[in-house]
């Protein structure tokens, strides 16, 4: 009987812990757009990724 008497309190807690982080979820815009990543995804990118300016300072002086 005393176990319970820890219990109950903390899975109050818990609960209301869970039930607060879904709502901030849900204010703060987490379930707004499912299938944006889904099709993101599949999008292919055409351009080349730029080469960082201190790369290019190495290879450069790799070469000379």
């Amino acid at each position: 009987m005393s176990g319970l008497l820890v219990l109950i309190p903390i899975a109050i807690f818990l609960a209301s812990l869970g039930l607060g982080a879904f709502l901030w979820s849900l204010k703060a815009g987490q379930f707004e757009d499912l299938q944006g990543a889904a099709h993101r995804i599949l999008e292919d990118d055409d351009a080349p990724l730029k080469e960082p300016a201190m790369r290019k300072k190495a290879t450069k002086k790799r070469h000379q």
